[in-house]
């Protein structure tokens, strides 16, 4: 008797379906790689920001202050947030002085919700929407957190990471709209290696890289392509927030100069780049951190002198916490 063949299962179109997209999804895999080392050997162009509405956090001093500088030379326009009227107002003055750049200072403290909210509509009347949002500010306390006051504990996470959502839910609506735009937020090594003696501050980093990294998602997947997200892990830079710390191995793992670590974070904006490790041992580190065993990856940041970069630490933003509730420089 000849042998009758059996029809197709419901099943089958599914499977078929299945292995197409499987194997599309294997070809986007190996060409992101492939675009990701060659990118390593040849970047992207830089795109023009010419005319882009720029608002930094923590403008007054700084990393904040030397974006404001190197935007203003590309011709953009700037808006400068940040708690001391003053030290802004000096910004906004090299600004117009040696760069002819229209930009407006606003003192507000990145702490308070409501300020937020509050200045970012000024912003939108007086200066238009905003197309780079730069949320820069930061403290630190630099105590062990049995000894960190519950003050400064919520005060670290309302402008290291909370300020973030604020600032995002502000500004980000108008990019989606006109499917325009980039956030970077400024993060650090901390965010994703902790450091001894940095409990809520680590934590609060470790919040930006997660808020960020997600954030990325979701504009992603909504099928936004013009809207670009950074994310900036850089080891402890001079700009007196880490006064007086110590790495075991300068040399391996020095205190960044302020105008070198604001040329790479330049050129990973203007090149779209997602993240950026500066230096890049830290991408290194980070990956050890996820392979190693916890026990074997102590003794790493043990040796590189990890559990001891905190014990000379006389920087100034405890004292400015609790008696002037805050700084975001």
């Amino acid at each position: 008797m000849e042998a009758r063949s059996q029809p197709p299962t419901p099943d089958q179109p599914k499977d078929r379906g299945l292995v197409v997209e499987l194997l599309q999804t294997l070809k986007l895999f190996f060409g992101a790689i492939f675009v990701g080392i060659w990118r390593f050997f040849v970047p992207p162009p830089r795109k023009s920001v010419f005319g882009e509405i720029v608002l930094i956090t923590g403008a007054g001093s700084g990393i904040g202050r030397q974006l404001a500088r190197e935007f203003a030379k590309l011709g953009a326009e700037l808006v400068l947030w940040d708690i001391n009227e003053t030290s802004n107002a000096e910004t906004a003055r090299q600004l117009r002085e040696e760069f002819h750049a229209k930009c407006s200072p606003y003192t507000v403290d990145v702490g308070d919700k409501s300020q937020i909210e509050r200045t970012a509509q000024r912003v939108k009347t007086e200066v238009g929407e905003v197309n780079i949002l730069i949320n820069n500010a930061g403290v630190v306390s630099g105590k062990k957190f049995i000894n960190t006051p519950d003050v400064l504990v919520e005060r670290t996470f309302d402008v290291n990471l909370l300020a973030h959502f604020w600032t995002v839910k502000c500004f980000l609506p108008s990019m989606l709209k006109n499917n325009h735009g980039h956030i970077v937020n400024i993060a650090s090594s901390t965010g994703l290696v902790g450091l001894n003696r940095l409990t809520d501050y680590s934590a609060s980093k470790f919040g930006v890289v997660g808020f960020t990294e997600v954030l990325n998602y979701e504009i992603i997947f909504s099928g936004y392509r013009g809207v670009h997200t950074t994310l900036v892990c850089s080891s402890y830079v001079k700009t007196g927030m880490f006064a007086g710390c110590k790495m075991r191995f300068p040399w391996l793992l020095p205190a960044l100069e302020v105008e070198n670590t604001t040329n790479r974070i330049m050129q990973g904006i203007l090149t779209n780049q997602y993240i950026i490790c500066i230096p890049r041992l830290v991408y290194f580190l980070s990956y050890l951190k996820v392979i190693l065993p916890v026990d074997a990856f102590l003794e790493v940041v043990k040796f590189f002198g990890a559990a001891t970069f905190m014990d000379t630490y006389v920087g100034k933003e405890a004292n400015a916490l609790i008696h002037q509730n805050g700084s975001s420089n």
